[in-house]
């Protein structure tokens, strides 16, 4: 299944999703470093953009265009959550 990975940091859930048989063809982060590592661990399973998803109508032009069966998001990180603050 064609998936995209929205809030994919540096690819675990990504990683996880291409073990499983999903076909992973987009990824999109908004912080450069986990872009750039999400680029080097997983540069056989999909484009990784750095993208605002706050944004919402460029995100769903973006994503739309993929033509993807899933959509998969990762939770914040714990450094970046302002959850349980």
């Amino acid at each position: 299944m064609r998936t995209a990975d929205l809030f994919c940091g540096v690819g675990g859930l990504s990683q996880g999703l291409v073990e499983a048989g999903f076909t992973v063809v987009g990824a999109y982060d908004n912080w450069l470093a986990a872009v750039e590592t999400y680029e080097w661990n997983l540069q056989y399973a999909a484009s990784i953009d750095c993208v605002d998803l706050f944004d919402v109508d460029s995100a769903v032009r973006q994503i739309k265009r993929l033509n993807v069966d899933v959509i998969a998001g990762g939770p914040p990180c714990q450094d970046f959550s302002s959850a349980g603050k």
